[in-house]
């Protein structure tokens, strides 16, 4: 995940800065230091992602068209919460 990806995950899970940062339990600067484009930790970033795919989003890796990120479908017969 890069901050551009970050962007666009945040934007299709209509969450701002601070719900990101809440729910990877992470200060909210943190994650606008990702969005800025500074490295941050491996593990930062691997939190994260797991917060991102545990909210339905998958990356979409570098393919000619640049990454990208969609939402997963919802599975039939799935609870939603």
């Amino acid at each position: 995940m890069d901050m551009i990806q970050c962007k666009m995950a945040r934007a299709a899970l209509g969450w701002g800065v601070r719900d990101l940062a809440r729910k990877a339990g992470l200060s909210a600067d943190t994650v606008a230091r990702l969005e800025r484009g500074e490295q941050l930790r491996d593990r930062t970033i691997e939190t994260l992602t797991e917060v991102f795919e545990a909210a339905g989003i998958e990356f979409i890796p570098e393919n000619g068209g640049g990454p990208g990120v969609r939402v997963r479908k919802k599975e039939q017969g799935a609870v939603s919460d």
